[in-house]
């Protein structure tokens, strides 16, 4: 397959329409023609580079041929993308959830600390307030 084929052929904006089409069922090149403003020799240029990068499969059938997602290869980008931003990030903010929990616990530390803080100084205020009496 190769990953660096495979991303380039996500690259392009027809290509990725393609693929979408393609989500709905296997469809015949004339098909996929006529849903783009381009020429039939374009999309032909693209099926190709979508076919070498293996995300679709060909299948003549006389004289049509059909297409349709190779849904193994979306899989393999796909479980790629998830290791390369991490397993088990948030997925609310996209931090590691070890590295949430410790910023979590800081937090916590920080904000006794503070509350600590502000115990002791009301509490001078009030011993300084008995003393003026």
């Amino acid at each position: 397959m190769g990953l660096q084929n495979t991303l380039k052929a996500l690259a392009d904006p027809i290509r990725r329409e393609i693929l979408n089409l393609l989500r709905e069922g296997r469809m015949s090149a004339g098909d996929i023609v006529e849903k783009f403003p381009v020429t039939g020799a374009s999309i032909s240029r693209h099926l190709s580079v979508l076919k070498d990068a293996d995300l679709i499969r060909a299948s003549r059938e006389g004289k049509f041929i059909y297409y349709e997602l190779n849904t193994s290869v979306l899989e393999e980008i796909m479980l790629w993308i998830t290791d390369l931003k991490g397993a088990d990030l948030d997925e609310g903010n996209g931090i590691p959830k070890e590295k949430e929990a410790n910023l979590n616990k800081e937090n916590e530390i920080q904000k006794e600390k503070e509350a600590n803080l502000n115990e002791k100084k009301e509490g001078s205020d009030e011993k300084g307030e008995k003393f003026n009496e």
